[in-house]
């Protein structure tokens, strides 16, 4: 975590700053506008259950890849 309280973490290869202590699922809502409920997340090359999304909590040079599944 960086002085500041934020992690550095890169989202779909954009290299990002978020807020400490975001899950998963509050990245995706909060800072992306996506419904957690419609996305599919690796998180450093391992895929994270859609029921998981919510407590897995993002760490600092946390590499995700996110795909927004359209029904």
């Amino acid at each position: 975590m960086l002085s500041d309280g934020t992690l550095s973490i890169v989202v779909n290869g954009e290299h990002r700053r978020v807020a400490a202590g975001l899950t998963l699922a509050q990245l995706a809502s909060e800072v992306l506008g996506l419904e957690p409920g419609a996305i599919a997340v690796e998180r450093n090359l391992e895929p994270v259950p859609r029921a998981a999304l919510g407590s897995v909590q993002i760490e600092d040079g946390d590499e995700l890849e996110i795909a927004h599944i359209v029904r």
